[in-house]
């Protein structure tokens, strides 16, 4: 399997928007284009699937969805609600349904690239800081973007070596 065109970074796109911004857009298309590749025609067997003890894919795309969701919170200076801690709570949940959980992550994904483009709009907002979790660690919001793409690639990686080994194995 192969795809056919370069790897959103090296598309032209966002040139417009500032480089922290931009790359965090670019690392959320690869996303959405490799869980497509990937993931996308599996069963809910297979989305459920732990072999070797690895975490589920359906954990996986459910982890990126809700934790793009958190980390973008305190980007924008706030702190977690409690819908966003209960969905945290049930993340490794067991059960899946093919086709709630893509649409969960379709969303989260188009909703995430939308609000990095509203913390793109002005550049010296990156350096601003901000607080993550019950400890307040200290960050900024172009610290909190640049996680934002190492977690989502992180757990990215994750679901597409499950997958292959799910391949390899049926």
């Amino acid at each position: 399997m192969q795809k056919s065109q370069p790897e959103p970074w090296l598309r032209g796109t966002h040139s417009e928007i500032p480089a922290v911004p931009r790359a965090v857009l670019h690392a959320i298309e690869l996303a959405q284009e490799d869980l497509t590749f990937w993931c996308g025609e599996l069963t809910e067997q297979e989305l459920l699937a732990t072999p070797s003890g690895l975490p589920s894919i359906a954990f996986h795309l459910r982890h990126i969805a809700r934790s793009l969701d958190r980390l973008l919170t305190y980007a924008e200076g706030h702190q977690l609600n409690e819908q966003q801690l209960q969905a945290l709570s049930r993340e490794a949940n067991a059960q899946c349904i093919r086709a709630e959980i893509f649409s969960e992550l379709s969303a989260a994904l188009t909703q995430s690239s939308a609000r990095i483009l509203k913390l793109g709009e002005k550049p010296d907002a990156l350096n601003q800081p901000r607080t993550v979790g019950r400890k307040n660690l200290p960050t900024t919001v172009a610290g909190l973007l640049v996680h934002i793409a190492d977690h989502t690639q992180r757990h990215v990686g994750q679901a597409i070596t499950t997958a292959k080994i799910l391949q390899d194995s049926g």
